[in-house]
C-alpha cells in the first residue's frame, strides 16, 4: 500500500506542520479528560501506526485511543490526509541532528546511514507514505539539511550532492523495506522462515532438478563459499544476544556491503575532480 502525501488543504496542512495556527483549545468541561491538542493527536496515531500499520489508521481509531470522538478530533486537525503529513514530520524528528561539516566524511555518512536504517525499521508504515511529494515539514527538512551538511565535506559540486540526496535515500528506504519485511513475515503468513524454505526447497528439488545447469550462475554463487555472518548475530553472539533471523541478518549485510560500494564510488568521484 503506497500513500501519497500532501493531499490535504495545502495552506492548513503547512500552517499545522509549521504551526504558525494554533487552533481553539477544547473548553473546560467537567471529567478527568486531559484536552486535546494537535501533538497529543499525533502521538496517538503514531503509536497505532507503529503497533498495527497503516492501514489501522483512521480518525476513529485515533480518537478512540485518546477517548473521544473522532469529531472531537476535527477541531485540530481537518481529516486523514493532514493527520498523515504531521505524523510523517513528527517521527523525522528523531532523525539525526545537524551538526558542523565532519572531518571524516565516511565515517560520519556510515554513521548517520545506519541509524537512517534504524529509523525506518522502528516506524516501518514510513515506507509506504512516497517520496514523489514531500510532506514540506520542519523536521523533514531538517533531516534533509543534515545530510546536506554531510555531504558537503566530500568537496564535491552542488549538482552532484542533489544526485546523491536522490541516491542515497531511495537505497535506504529499500534495504529497510527488506528488514522490516522479514521481520513481518512470519506473523502474516503464520510459517516461520525455516519452514517456508524447507518446504519451497524440498519441491524445488523434486520438480526442477536441472535447475544448476538451468542457472549456473546463481548456483555458482551459492557454491562459492559461506557469506561473513553479520557482527553480533549467529552461533557465539557475545553477552547472549538475540540471534537475529537469517532473512533480517542479510539484508543488514547487504545493506553494509551496499552502502560500502556507494561510498567507494563517492570516493572515486571526488579523485576525479579538476584539480
Amino acid at each position: 500500500m503506497v500513500v501519497f502525501a500532501g493531499q490535504g488543504d495545502p495552506r492548513r496542512s503547512l500552517s499545522l506542520l509549521w504551526r504558525a495556527d494554533t487552533p481553539p483549545p477544547t473548553r473546560g468541561a467537567p471529567g478527568p479528560k486531559p484536552r486535546l491538542s494537535v501533538d497529543a493527536i499525533v502521538t496517538a496515531a503514531v503509536a497505532l501506526a507503529d503497533e498495527e500499520g497503516m492501514g489501522a489508521l483512521s480518525m476513529r481509531a485515533v480518537g478512540d485511543r485518546l477517548g473521544r470522538t473522532a469529531m472531537a478530533l476535527y477541531t485540530y486537525v481537518p481529516g486523514k490526509s493532514e493527520l498523515l503529513d504531521l505524523m510523517y514530520d513528527a517521527v523525522h524528528a528523531e532523525l539525526p541532528a545537524a551538526r558542523p561539516e565532519p572531518a571524516d566524511w565516511r565515517a560520519a555518512l556510515t554513521a548517520w546511514a545506519g541509524e537512517i536504517l534504524e529509523f525506518y525499521v522502528r516506524h516501518p508504515w514510513v515506507l509506504q507514505v512516497s517520496q514523489a511529494r514531500p510532506v514540506l515539514g520542519p523536521h523533514e527538512y531538517a533531516g534533509l539539511d543534515t545530510l546536506v551538511v554531510l555531504l558537503r565535506a566530500t568537496g564535491l559540486d552542488a549538482g552532484s550532492l542533489r544526485r546523491l540526496v536522490g541516491t542515497l535515500y531511495p537505497y535506504l528506504r529499500g534495504s529497510a523495506q527488506v528488514v522490516a519485511d522479514a521481520r513481518l513475515a512470519a506473523a502474516a503468513t503464520g510459517s516461520s522462515d525455516e519452514e517456508w524454505w524447507a518446504a519451497r526447497s524440498a519441491a524445488l528439488m523434486e520438480l526442477v532438478p536441472d535447475f544448476a545447469e538451468r542457472f549456473p550462475a546463481v548456483s555458482r554463487l551459492e557454491a562459492d563459499g559461506p557469506v561473513e555472518p553479520y557482527p553480533g548475530t549467529g552461533e557465539g553472539a557475545e553477552g547472549g544476544a538475540e540471534v537475529m533471523p537469517y532473512p533480517e541478518r542479510e539484508a543488514r549485510e547487504a545493506f553494509r556491503v551496499g552502502l560500502g560500494v556507494l561510498l567507494d564510488g563517492i570516493e572515486a568521484a571526488r579523485a576525479r575532480r579538476p584539480r
